[in-house]
Parts: structure tokens; C-alpha cells; sequence
């Protein structure tokens, strides 16, 4: 019985190592802009990773940058998790810049991979339409404010509070070497086994990580999810307010169709929707709303092209500027502006323009197509009667001034069945 200690010993030690073996660590990849959808995937995943009580939740991030309001909803969920929370910068070559410096920073462990970058946090000027010395104090309001929202973030976690303020400021930008050199971040993993090799043994508050070795399981995005990930796009967006534009201008230069209208109608509701989360150039529409107006125009104006010239011109100016001052991940690109100049472009001077000269046409057929027409008189008529022949069948007609037979009259009116005409000389 003499080894019976040393067995029970290495019993416990070869349990010891199966339990830290089997942890679990949950893991999500945010990869693009930071938006609504964005900030309900970190939530719903880290009640996920709560409920299988993982050792931690990974977060590997790339991203340009965001929305404040998604960026604070995603740092009020790291601070009410239940879970440890690591945001690990990765790969090679990917940025937490912008919104994805706060992110980084409200990390319980903040760690990047080689020749990755944080920084540039400088919040942009929406442009609101508001006079210039207006727009310094509501950038300089929104400067201050975002700066002693990442600097409590930073010394939440001891993290270097006048790099993280600086970064704000004056848009600092610097690699994950120089971020670890500086007590911006924790660590520096060349990829995920390493990221939890060097975690392991770490004490987080009441949790004590064991993630050598750890299994990592990855909390993908429901469907519900993806689409609004997806739908959250200034180019989804563009699209839809293309849309819109066909349709209701579809509708009422074809009344009728009916189909245009409802799905421009339709458009435009999701478009206002959109527009009170995205952020949103009130310069830019303004210019949209002036090219549409300028491609009707030139319909009823003899101008040869010009206003059409000018319209092409304000609606590529608009598109350019709809997302211009936005952040980075919410610009809108040249590949989807220069299609849409020309195919709103053609549908004016094709589809609209033919719809509205249609209607300024003379009535082609019914009653009206009398009016003015010259016909003989086939027996006299005065204020009783008499009748004319007109395109293959006889009339009544009535005349104030009396007419004789074979005599030219011209059609002033029609009631009922009956004309009303005048001599006509010559």
C-alpha cells in the first residue's frame, strides 16, 4: 500500500489535465463595418458562451470602423458578460481602427496579431447642414465626448488612457508591436492556438483561464443576422432609394401600372427606415432630389440637353457625397455610383421622358377627336337641325347661323349625339 498515495496522485493530476483539456472557448468573427447587426451578434454570443460556461469568448476582429451607438451597445455587453471576454485583432494585415479601437480597448484581454494595426478614432463631422462655426462645436462636443468615453474604457482595464484619448484626437495610429510596447493591449499572438497558450493561467476577476489546449467552438450568425448584416449597407440602401425613384416616378408618368408604384412605395419605406441608422448626407440627398427635378424639367422645357446635363451632374455629385462624411466602413463606392448615374440617367430621358410626352399628345381617339375637324353639310342645318357625314356615319348637328346643303361647316362641340357646328368660309 505503500505507492497507494503515489497512484491516487497520478489519478488526480491525469483528471486534472482531462478537465482543462476539455474547456471550451467560444468564438465569433466580426469581419466590416460596425452596425446594428453587428452589435446584436456580440450580445447573442456572449449569452451563448455564458450559458455553455465557456472559459472565454474570442472575438477576432477586422474592421474600419462604425457607429457610435452599435460601438457603445457592444461595449455595454462586454461589461455586463458573464463570460470573460478577449478581442484578438487578426489576421495578419487587419485593423481595429475607429470604432474597432474602443472595441479593443473594453476587452478584458485585448491582443493583436503581427503587422496589425489600432488607432485613427477621430469621430467625422456627419455634415447636418448647419452653418460652419455650428459644425466646430458639435465636432468639437462629439471630440470631447468620444474621448472621455475610450478614456474611462482604457483605465477600466489599465490600459494606457492617454494613448487611447490621443488616438481620438488626433487620429493616432500605431502596429500591435508598438500597441503592446505602449500598455495599449495585452498580447501579441501570431494566431489562435498561440492567443490561448499564452492566456492560460490568466485571472479574470472570479475567472481563472485554462485554455491550453482548449477546444474552440464558433458561435456563427443566424440567418436573421446575416440579413440585416447584409441589409445595413449603404450600397443595399442606394439601391433601394433607386428603387423607390423608378417606381413612384414609374407610377406617375404611367398612372395605371400600378406594380411600379407599390414596389417604389415599399422601397421608400425601408429607405426612411435605413436612413435614421445610417449616417446620412443631408447635402447629398438634397442634390438627388435637385437631379430628379432637373430630368423632369428638361422633359417640358426646350433646352436641348442641358437640364439633363446639370441632373447627371447634381445626382453624381449627391451619390458621391450620400455616405461621404460617414465613417470609412460606410462610404459608398464608384462601382455602384457611376451604374446608377446611367441607368437613372436612361430612365428619365427614355422611360419618363416617353411617359409624360405621351400624355401632352393630342387625343387620338373618341368624341374629342371631332372637335375642329371640317366637314360638308349633307342637307341644310339651323338651330332645328340637320346633319353632316363624318367619318363614315351621319349626324345631327344644330348651327346658329343657317347653312346650306354641301356647304363646309366646322365642329365647335358635341352633346349627346348631336354637334354643334358653324359655317366655315372657303
Amino acid at each position: 500500500m505503500k505507492y497507494g498515495p503515489l497512484i491516487l496522485a497520478g489519478v488526480w493530476l491525469l483528471v486534472s489535465h482531462a478537465g482543462a483539456t476539455a474547456a471550451n472557448v467560444g468564438l465569433i468573427r466580426v469581419h466590416g463595418a460596425i452596425g446594428p447587426a453587428t452589435a446584436t451578434y456580440i450580445a447573442r454570443a456572449i449569452d451563448v458562451a455564458a450559458d455553455r460556461k465557456d472559459a472565454c469568448l474570442l472575438l477576432q476582429l477586422n474592421t474600419p470602423g462604425g457607429l457610435v451607438s452599435s460601438t457603445e451597445d457592444i461595449v455595454q455587453s462586454f461589461y455586463a458578460s458573464r463570460v470573460p471576454i478577449v478581442v484578438y485583432v487578426a489576421p495578419s494585415g487587419a485593423s481595429a481602427t475607429s470604432a474597432g479601437t474602443f472595441i479593443t480597448l473594453a476587452a478584458d484581454v485585448a491582443a493583436m496579431a503581427p503587422n496589425t494595426r489600432i488607432g485613427a478614432a477621430h469621430p467625422v463631422a456627419l455634415g447636418l447642414g448647419v452653418g460652419e462655426s455650428t459644425n466646430d462645436v458639435m465636432r468639437a462636443k462629439a471630440q470631447n465626448d468620444l474621448a472621455s468615453f475610450v478614456r474611462n474604457i482604457a483605465e477600466k482595464h489599465g490600459r494606457n488612457a492617454e494613448w487611447a484619448e490621443t488616438a481620438v484626437r488626433e487620429s493616432a495610429s500605431i502596429t500591435s508591436e508598438k500597441a503592446l510596447e505602449l500598455n495599449v493591449i495585452d498580447l501579441v499572438a501570431k494566431d489562435v492556438p498561440d492567443l490561448l497558450e499564452q492566456l492560460d493561467g490568466r485571472t479574470l476577476g472570479e475567472h481563472h483561464l485554462q485554455t491550453a489546449g482548449a477546444t474552440v467552438s464558433e458561435i456563427s450568425m443566424v440567418m436573421r443576422e446575416k440579413v440585416f448584416q447584409r441589409l445595413w449597407r449603404p450600397e443595399v440602401m442606394f439601391i433601394l432609394m433607386l428603387i423607390a425613384i423608378y417606381g413612384i416616378i414609374g407610377e406617375l408618368s404611367n398612372p395605371g401600372a400600378i406594380f411600379p408604384g407599390v414596389v417604389g412605395a415599399i422601397a421608400l419605406v425601408l429607405v426612411l427606415y435605413m436612413s435614421a441608422i445610417l449616417p446620412i448626407n443631408i447635402a447629398g440627398l438634397a442634390l438627388i432630389g435637385l437631379a430628379i427635378a432637373l430630368f423632369i424639367a428638361d422633359v417640358f422645357a426646350p433646352t436641348h440637353g442641358v437640364l439633363t446635363a446639370g441632373g447627371i451632374a447634381s445626382f453624381f455629385l449627391g451619390a458621391l457625397m450620400l455616405f461621404n462624411k460617414a465613417e470609412p466602413g460606410f462610404r459608398l463606392s464608384l462601382t455602384f455610383i457611376v451604374p446608377g448615374v446611367v441607368l437613372t440617367t436612361a430612365f428619365f430621358v427614355f422611360v419618363v421622358g416617353a411617359g409624360l410626352r405621351a400624355q401632352l399628345l393630342p387625343v387620338q381617339v373618341g368624341r374629342e377627336t371631332l372637335l375642329g375637324q371640317v366637314v360638308p353639310a349633307v342637307t341644310p342645318i339651323d338651330a332645328q337641325g340637320g346633319k353632316v357625314f363624318i367619318e363614315g356615319e351621319y349626324w345631327n348637328a344644330v348651327s346658329e347661323t343657317p347653312v346650306a346643303a354641301g356647304q363646309p361647316v366646322e365642329i365647335l362641340a358635341v352633346r349627346g349625339l348631336t354637334l354643334t357646328v358653324k359655317p366655315k368660309p372657303g
